[in-house]
């Protein structure tokens, strides 16, 4: 059941560290490891997507969780990721395997070039059976710049990785119909489709920053990449193990039956908004059929600022999502191509291109299987005609 499977474990702050003492958990952390050496032992590949960094350094510079503001949090997380990897590989040397630590950043997952690199780093370590442990570098990254939460990152790696599983590890026992304060919520054992659910997932933990918002979020993103999430409470004997054999109550988000590749899943499935462009009527009617190209006299509208590279997301005038694609312009440059049609690109841009923003082949266009994002609001979108 579990041999030759590649498992990707997310783990939140609030187990991992103490909420009054901000210290680690050292009888969480052995329970996990331990469960975690007997899925390696048995031949399953695993990952771990920590947080706990920044939990764990707030003593250091005499903070606590909700007074901390960002300069204080980037500070905190420098001071608690050594304390965090200390612990681990001590617990890890107890049951006899190596880790190893990789640091990202939003752009390393966003670039398509740096998420190869990243993926290249994380096979390796799994070749030479180190257990890698990833997590977000809070000591350099600002709001603008973050992947915000685990649970999108778990779901990114996931989908890196080509994972079976991703097991996100919380403190409730999955996803609820509704408030699970309330006395007649029940808790939702199988999932295909996240989108009904969405409307009751809001919150986060005082340590965290997600809440099952964001793992929902995560699953979906991990089954458009054929991967099967399971949302589960962490505090329990053999806590991987035992959701894996069905041992005890959690939320099964299912697998797509039929995935998308990897480079459609990259693609498509977005950590943050780089930019966007709203299309005209034509294009919207011509995108039913399919991808195709978008060129210089198709853009109505343009929300930045984006780099050539980027994947920016189409839109038709009523704000409906239509496709996602990697821009060959920047957003000035687009801008300038847009609105000076009867002036050549040589000109404008002072090099000779034909012109096409998103080639067809660089584009998905979105199914039902896809989550859309809102269109920007009207004062980020910067109109091409005068």
């Amino acid at each position: 059941m579990i041999q030759g499977k590649t498992i990707v474990v997310k783990v939140g702050s609030s187990l991992l560290a103490n909420p009054e003492r901000l210290t680690p958990r050292w009888a969480f952390m052995h329970n996990l490891l331990e469960d975690i050496a007997r899925l390696r032992e048995g031949g399953a590949k695993v990952i771990l997507c920590s947080s706990g960094s920044v939990a764990l350094g707030f003593n250091m510079i005499g903070e606590r969780p909700e007074t901390a503001g960002l300069r204080d949090k980037q500070a905190a997380a420098a001071c608690g990721m050594p304390l965090l990897l200390n612990a681990y590989k001590q617990v890890a040397h107890e049951y006899s395997f190596e880790i190893a630590q990789v640091l990202v950043t939003l752009r390393d997952l966003e670039d398509r070039k740096r998420f190869l690199n990243t993926k290249n780093t994380v096979d390796r370590l799994l070749d030479a059976n180190i257990m890698p442990i990833i997590n977000e570098n809070d000591s350099i990254t600002t709001a603008e710049i973050r992947v915000g939460d685990n649970d999108r990152l778990s779901a990114k790696v996931a989908q890196m990785v080509q994972a079976d599983e991703l097991i996100i590890l919380t403190q409730v026992d999955g996803l609820y119909d509704k408030d699970p304060s309330d006395p007649d919520a029940r808790l939702v054992e199988q999932v295909t489709d996240v989108s009904p659910y969405l409307a009751v997932t809001e919150g986060v933990s005082s340590l965290g920053s997600g809440g099952m918002l964001t793992k929902m979020q995560a699953a979906h993103m991990a089954q458009n990449a054929g991967c099967e999430t399971r949302i589960a409470h962490g505090e329990f004997e053999q806590p991987v193990t035992s959701v894996l054999k069905g041992e005890r109550p959690h939320t099964r988000v299912l697998a797509n039956e039929k995935p998308s590749s990897a480079w459609a899943s990259w693609l498509t499935d977005r950590l943050q908004i780089a930019g966007s462009i709203v299309v005209t009527a034509e294009v919207t009617k011509a995108l039913e059929s399919g991808a195709r190209n978008i060129g210089r006299a198709d853009v109505l509208s343009i929300q930045g600022p984006y780099v050539k590279g980027d994947v920016i997301h189409l839109y038709d005038e009523a704000g409906n999502e239509l496709a996602r694609g990697l821009t060959n312009f920047s957003s000035d440059e687009t801008m300038a191509l847009a609105r000076n049609l009867e002036i050549s690109a040589l000109q404008l841009l002072g090099y000779e291109t034909g012109g096409t923003l998103i080639t067809g082949r660089n584009m998905i266009v979105l199914d039902d299987s896809h989550l859309q994002w809102d269109v920007p609001d009207d004062d980020e979108m910067a109109e091409v005609a005068f």
